[in-house]
């Protein structure tokens, strides 16, 4: 066990609480006056975790706050101070610990692949009329966006992305994911497998330290700017300039970003892994 002295994990508190409130806040003003933002407002409304519980603070396992009583409905009290009581969060999610545990370390074992070039986006508008985001306009018109899916064809690996395509889009991918199959597909170079970095630290809370949950949230937040960037909306009126993939210069600089992000990736899941074999071993 570790022991952090009241300052010190207050300071961490009231620090996670300012990093994290510049991304709720300006959500919830939205959300009260009707007008949703397809990027920021994007991981509150696809994941499922309420804003006030990513507002709160948590140390993570292994660690006392002294000073601390009644922290919470997961925390038990000590002479030291408030501390997680890891033995009954595991008790009642042991097979979540060990279904994220080996699709994280599954994904890390794999080489990336930096080919697929956001086509995702495509094949969730491709011969229909019902796109996802119909508040938002596209750039090219139906026929075109449809060409370059048929002339590129699509390499999504990613479930959770290939279950949004549109009926017609499906063959045309190059695999064919399910949700049994989601620890033997993804890979570390798939924009969507690393935005979920945020959703595996969340569904782990309070055993992750809130401070990687919020650099999950931030990796997963500038990722979802390349995704739409590079998507067939056009939302340049938002501020966000085009990632033309149908071009060769428009593909080098999404595979570019796909790179980076992939390398930011790698130390959170290491983290996050690093936060599973702790708990699991002790």
């Amino acid at each position: 066990m570790r022991i952090l002295a009241e300052p010190e994990w207050r300071a961490r508190a009231q620090a996670h609480a300012r990093r994290v409130g510049a991304w709720i806040e300006p959500h919830l003003s939205r959300r009260q006056d009707g007008h949703p933002h397809p990027v920021e407002d994007f991981l509150f409304t696809y994941y499922n975790f309420r804003p006030a519980r990513l507002r709160r603070w948590h140390p993570g396992a292994g660690v006392v706050l002294a000073g601390a009583r009644e922290f919470g409905p997961e925390y038990v009290d000590t002479p030291d101070g408030a501390v997680l009581d890891v033995a009954t969060w595991r008790a009642r999610r042991e097979a979540t610990l060990g279904w994220t545990a080996a699709l994280l370390r599954a994904t890390a074992s794999r080489a990336p692949h930096f080919g697929c070039f956001g086509l995702h986006e495509w094949a969730m508008v491709y011969r229909t009329e019902e796109v996802r985001h119909a508040a938002q306009p596209l750039r090219l018109a139906p026929d075109e966006v449809a060409a370059v899916v048929e002339a590129r064809g699509v390499r999504c690996s990613h479930f959770d992305a290939f279950r949004f395509f549109t009926e017609p889009a499906r063959p045309l991918n190059v695999l064919q994911p399910s949700r049994e199959r989601q620890t033997e597909l993804e890979q570390p170079g798939c924009l969507h497998a690393n935005m979920d970095l945020y959703k595996w630290a969340y569904k782990l809370t309070p055993l992750v330290p809130s401070e990687l949950v919020a650099d999950c949230f931030a990796l997963a937040r500038e990722i979802r700017a390349v995704d739409m960037r590079a998507s067939p909306y056009d939302l340049r009126h938002l501020g966000y300039e085009p990632i033309e993939i149908e071009t060769v210069a428009g593909r080098a600089v999404y595979a570019s970003a796909q790179r980076d992000f992939a390398e930011r990736a790698a130390d959170l899941r290491l983290r996050l892994l690093g936060v599973i074999d702790a708990v699991t071993a002790g």
